[in-house]
């Protein structure tokens, strides 16, 4: 009695569809909840089934890529796919307890061991009304660098260097003095005013015609030259 009761309940189960494999198609991804076209066992077609991904979390699978299918209730029109997955991009070799996020394009963020996490792209966007890094250390290594603000741009540190030119297109104001050493000294092209203090020089000051230290009249005693500044 018990085994034919246990026959019948299994003949019962065996018409329910359990989960199974597909290839996915294309897929609309402007609904609320995706749908997607895929390709079942013996080329079975399921059409607008049901793409459910984690909260917070949503990618548009590429066609081919495969999936798993779950029959609500066992009924193959009421399917979702709950899984999905693509050998061919995959980012493979993860150390243990790595993540990535990546795309068939080859763009990737990795959240590597050692608290790293690493990102690979063509170009890096942020869109943001403000952005803060707060850091002991920081370094960009590029051929250029850009910087647009179109009210100010400031910096606020004891010392900031350069190690080869410093240009500057419009004033430079040094409110708090200005001191310039080595190289090939300083050269201004222009008017130079001075005002509220004085000129101090341990060396020669010279004109077009005429150096200070070597400057003489002509007209001294007796019509001889004068001697030079005392």
């Amino acid at each position: 009695m018990m085994h034919i009761i246990s026959q019948r309940i299994n003949q019962a189960l065996a018409r329910i569809r359990q989960a199974f494999r597909i290839l996915i198609g294309a897929t609309d991804s402007a609904a609320a909840v995706q749908r997607t076209q895929a390709q079942g066992i013996g080329n079975e077609n399921l059409r607008g089934i049901e793409l459910f991904q984690q909260y917070g979390f949503t990618s548009h699978p590429l066609p081919g890529t495969m999936g798993i299918v779950l029959p609500l209730g066992g009924v193959s029109s009421h399917s979702i796919v709950i899984a999905t997955e693509h050998g061919a991009y995959r980012l493979k070799s993860l150390e243990p307890g790595e993540v990535a996020l990546y795309t068939d394009e080859g763009a990737k963020i990795v959240l590597k061991r050692g608290k790293l996490i690493e990102a690979d792209c063509e170009t890096f966007r942020v869109n943001c009304t403000g952005f803060e890094v707060n850091c002991k250390q920081a370094a960009v290594n590029c051929d250029t660098w850009a910087t647009s603000a179109t009210d100010s741009a400031s910096f606020t540190t004891p010392e900031l260097s350069t190690s080869e030119k410093l240009t500057a297109q419009g004033l430079i104001s040094g409110n708090g003095g200005m001191s310039v050493k080595g190289g090939e000294g300083s050269r201004f092209e222009g008017n130079l005013d001075q005002t509220g203090g004085s000129f101090t020089t341990d060396g020669d000051v010279s004109t077009a015609k005429v150096s200070l230290n070597g400057h003489r009249h002509s007209n001294g005693h007796d019509g001889a030259p004068t001697g030079g500044p005392m």
